[in-house]
């Protein structure tokens, strides 16, 4: 195998792992947006999932700097498959007609919904980065990336995951979240 074969196998693996926490990185956005902007306070199992979101992205990182494992993808498919069962139970839980769900609609579906979409498309994402390598013909794992655009996306996630952690702080306090918050606990 040459230099060029295995830079362009690199690549692939880097690329489509930088892609996956661009994704994430997008969902804990959307989510946390919607939450400063519009007062939307996540609620404990929104809350759930926002955690194994960030799992996930924590698998995709894990693939970025310290090489492509197996380990790492089974993270994210272990994290993918929590997430969807408490997305799920979400969505179960507001089947009820005339129940007007938990929140504000994007594009006509709630989060928890989007949530449940999301895990399932993570799962396929995974199977499709398998799919790659394998036509790559590299079994092993990658070195890791660095560089720039790495170091990016590490910070845009890092920076997202602390500001999640911040914000589930103060709406919480030190004890259990409440079913349906209204304010941030520790700024009132």
């Amino acid at each position: 195998m040459s230099i060029v074969d295995t830079s362009k196998q690199r690549s692939v693996g880097a690329m489509l792992n930088m892609l996956g926490l661009l994704g994430i990185s997008s969902i804990l956005t959307v989510a946390f947006s919607y939450q400063l902007v519009l007062g939307e306070f996540p609620c404990p199992l929104c809350l759930l999932q926002r955690a194994g979101f960030i799992a996930i992205g924590m698998g995709f990182l894990f693939n970025l700097r310290l090489g492509e494992r197996p380990s790492h993808y089974a993270m994210i498919l272990m994290a993918s498959l929590v997430t969807g069962f408490i997305a799920m139970r979400q969505v179960s839980l507001h089947l009820a007609p005339g129940d007007p769900g938990y929140g504000s609609a994007l594009w006509g579906l709630h989060f928890y919904t989007w949530a449940l979409i999301a895990a399932v498309g993570v799962v396929c994402y995974v199977a499709l980065v398998f799919v790659l390598k394998d036509a790559t013909g590299k079994r092993e794992g990658d070195a890791p990336m660095t560089g720039f655009a790495s170091n990016a996306v590490f910070a845009i996630f890092a920076l997202l995951v602390a500001a999640n952690l911040l914000s589930t702080v103060l709406e919480c306090g030190a004890g259990q979240c409440d079913d349906n918050p209204v304010r941030y606990l520790l700024l009132k």
